[in-house]
């Protein structure tokens, strides 16, 4: 994905009515407000936005501004909340579910996730029922060694207070940082089922997200079976060790499962449909400008073994990518539900608060250019969910996979 910082610097827009208005909560509209006569693009480098032409543009606007200025009895938001309300309502109005804005911490959540990796404790939070902030920490992660356990109940972060009006996004940004000497953080917990109180340290450390699962089955462990749970930075490395730790174990046939990955980094996808393909097209990109076909690279290191794709209708976007790749040059079928449909490509663009933008730059088809937006892969066996939790997919994967191995 590419990422760009765009920061717009603005003249004021002076309001003929008002006098007594508060300057600052009025630009702040007209300000914002100005940025939607610019017409977007996506450049590798410097990034520089049409301005608006005429200052009285959005005449509306400022006969608005001025009245509720001037007349508004109630408390009004922020400046910060202003400025996020004009650039969600100017992205909602493009009528696209995956264009969309994002607050920092929450930005910074997804970067972290993305990436694959993030300083941090390495705890899972959950509220429980009475709105409690509850630690699971990571297996060998240094909350688990420093003595946090299971069922601690976040009491302070840094001698500050947390209580049910404590917001999940600023725990988290709490719990993570910079890894450098003496970063950390100190928590005050107690365990869910005790009344004693403890106190701890807990360093920041490198925390890595796994993204890809892998094991030979245990109803046939000539099978190998990899799950890529979604697709970050880390995907490539973690596949290439699935592999080779699988080809030790000697599996002669392969299951990938991609069912309930909504997707992730496109280049990170295109990587991995180019190592089941040796030469062929992974994609077709279609922007503004026309059409581009994505060939693969020959040489992936698993193009030999008889392969099947489990899919279902959370299978989406860079996913799809992987499995209509793999489904379009023959290398293998899909088994399970006709996958979500989301044909379209974001590239994030981080803002200079940190917040970001997801905008919608491009479609992608199939490598037979068959257009999945909405309509979503079909697979080649399709298979009805037990009601009783039983995995028929993985089930008749296996049946197929023996067929094949003769």
């Amino acid at each position: 994905m590419l990422q760009s910082c765009m920061y717009y610097k603005i003249s004021p827009v002076a309001l003929e009515k008002g006098k007594s208005m508060k300057f600052a909560w009025r630009f702040t509209v007209a300000a914002l407000l100005l940025i939607l006569g610019f017409v977007g693009g996506v450049f590798v480098g410097r990034f520089e936005p049409a301005r608006a032409q005429d200052e009285k543009e959005f005449p509306l606007l400022d006969e608005t501004v001025g009245y509720i200025e001037e007349f508004f009895v109630k408390e009004k938001p922020s400046h910060t909340e202003l400025e996020y309300a004009v650039v969600r309502a100017y992205l909602q109005e493009l009528n696209d579910p995956y264009t969309f804005f994002i607050e920092p911490a929450v930005a910074a959540s997804e970067s972290d996730a993305l990436a694959g990796r993030y300083g941090g404790i390495g705890v899972d939070i959950q509220r429980n029922e009475q709105g409690e902030f509850v630690l699971y920490p990571f297996a060998d992660s240094p909350a688990l060694r420093a003595g946090i356990r299971e069922g601690d109940i976040i009491l302070s972060i840094n001698d500050t207070a947390v209580d049910l009006s404590s917001s999940m996004d600023t725990i988290r940004q709490a719990l993570r940082g910079e890894i450098k000497d003496g970063a950390g953080v100190k928590l005050r917990v107690r365990n869910i089922a005790e009344t004693e109180e403890r106190e701890y340290f807990v360093q920041f450390e490198e925390i890595l997200i796994p993204s890809v699962i892998w094991r030979t089955l245990f109803e046939d462990e000539s099978i190998g079976y990899i799950k890529i749970t979604s697709f970050t930075s880390r995907t490539p490395e973690e596949f290439r060790q699935a592999v080779t730790e699988l080809r030790e174990s000697e599996v002669t046939a392969l299951v990938l499962d991609l069912r309930g990955n909504s997707g992730g980094l496109l280049q990170e996808s295109l990587t991995i449909a180019g190592e089941f393909l040796n030469g062929g097209i992974l994609s077709i990109e279609r922007r503004v400008s026309g059409e581009n076909e994505l060939p693969d690279v020959a040489g992936g290191i698993m193009t030999d073994l008889p392969l099947v794709v489990l899919v279902n209708n959370g299978t989406a976007s860079a996913s799809e990518i992987v499995a209509g790749a793999i489904q379009a040059n023959g290398r293998g079928i899909l088994i399970g539900q006709q996958s979500f449909g989301k044909g379209s490509i974001q590239r994030i663009f981080t803002l200079s608060d940190n917040s970001s933008i997801h905008v919608s730059t491009a479609l992608w088809l199939t490598p037979t250019g068959q257009t999945l937006d909405g309509q979503g892969l079909i697979p080649d066996i399709t298979m009805i969910p037990d009601e009783n939790g039983r995995d028929v997919e993985l089930g008749e994967a296996i049946r197929y996979l023996r067929q094949q191995q003769g």
